[in-house]
């Protein structure tokens, strides 16, 4: 019974390729923002119509959640998840479905994920009487800004009526070849926070420093010392990373010294405990060399998404049906990441399985010529498929 599924699996997937293959470049031609995703909900609707699939929209704003019944559907419920959003990057690839939206990219691949789930939608519908349950398909808006769509829809009862079980996402992965898959069970990602830092001072003549207050040399300063937070507090075995990306003064020139400057940085961990205490030694520390140094500081702390940690036993249950999908050489174990991602919010919640489908040699996530080896949409296709009917009949 098993090996017949598997296999009107990748028939279906195979039959619909060209499909998956034409949403994945319209959404790709047609990014938007997240929480602003108007045009990519509308198309996802339709989609979903002429699939015949009963959906709900207007969740969180543009967010669509369908569901698929198969034989005794309030038996069980798995959800899959997708995010439709894209970033304020100006895209330099030249292929013909380029962006045309100027500044805005997907960038990060969620094209992909919501043309996949499209996909994998247009598989199951089709074995309705294969499968014990239901799927829930939810296309998620906002992943890449805080609070993160996934919270927000949460809070909007997308995991209610019906409630499901566990939890599937999919995100695709440059540094694996396409027709590759890969899987960690426990903790993966990291949480990630914001940092907005303001020094200010008083500015003055460059060559007078008796007369101002070294605004500049206070922010270099605070950057460098508190990289001392992770390097002399961390424990060894909590995974921690301080990053600063973003300096800016209001004025200033080469004999300028300005009022103020402004920082932006990211703090990103493994450990709730710790989290919370390295905000408050950043904070002091932060503000006792500003006060030092004749100036004062003001540190924002923006608490972004929690770490994600993958189901152990829903993670050995996906991994296994990829290996059977697959075959063993195509599925590999996947190392820790300090990168973050709102499908945390879901595995806070309950089950859930997050993993990585090779895209083959790219440039890297969130670069402006980001690209995918599109024969992977046929494997990301099946194998959540696959994967999701899986979940459905264990027992």
């Amino acid at each position: 019974m098993e090996s017949q599924i598997l296999e009107k699996i990748k028939a279906i997937t195979a039959e619909n390729r060209s499909i998956v293959l034409e949403n994945r470049r319209w959404l790709h031609q047609h990014p938007e923002l997240s929480f602003e995703e108007l045009n990519t909900s509308e198309y996802i609707q339709k989609k979903l119509t002429e699939l015949g699939i009963e959906f709900t929209s207007g969740i969180v704003k543009t967010g669509v959640v369908g569901i698929i019944k198969g034989k005794n559907p309030e038996s069980k419920v798995i959800a899959l998840r997708a995010d439709m959003d894209a970033l304020p990057i100006l895209e330099e690839n030249n292929f013909d479905y380029k962006s045309i939206n100027e500044g805005v990219m997907h960038a990060c691949g969620h094209d992909v994920h919501s043309a996949s789930l499209l996909g994998v939608a247009a598989v199951l519908s089709k074995l309705t009487n294969d499968f014990e349950g239901s799927i829930k398909l939810i296309f998620q808006p906002g992943e890449e800004k805080l609070p993160g769509g996934a919270s927000l829809m949460i809070k909007e009862g997308v995991l209610e009526n019906p409630s499901p079980s566990a939890i599937l996402g999919q995100h695709v992965f440059p540094d694996l070849p396409a027709g590759k898959v890969g899987f960690r069970p426990g903790m993966y990602m990291a949480s990630c926070d914001e940092l907005y830092v303001t020094v200010k001072g008083k500015g003055g003549h460059a060559a007078l420093p008796h007369k101002f207050t070294d605004t500049v040399l206070i922010a270099c300063e605070i950057i460098s010392s508190l990289q001392t937070i992770v390097s002399r507090h961390a424990k060894p075995d909590i995974p921690s990373v301080l990053s600063f990306g973003k300096i800016n003064t209001t004025g200033g020139a080469t004999n300028i010294i300005p009022d103020e400057v402004k920082i932006e940085g990211t703090f990103r961990t493994m450990n709730e405990e710790w989290r919370t205490e390295a905000h408050q030694k950043m904070i002091a520390l932060a503000q006792g060399i500003a006060q030092s140094m004749g100036g004062t500081c003001e540190f924002e702390v923006r608490k972004g998404y929690p770490f994600l940690k993958n189901n152990e036993e829903t993670t050995r249950i996906a991994k296994q049906a990829a290996i059977v999908y697959l075959g063993k050489e195509n599925v590999v174990d996947l190392d820790l990441r300090m990168t973050g991602e709102d499908f945390s919010y879901y595995t806070q919640s309950m089950k859930g399985c997050f993993y990585r489908l090779g895209t083959g040699e790219s440039s890297g996530l969130h670069t402006s010529t980001f690209n995918v080896n599109e024969s992977s949409l046929e494997l990301g296709v099946g194998l959540m498929s696959w994967i999701a009917i899986n979940m459905l009949n264990e027992q």
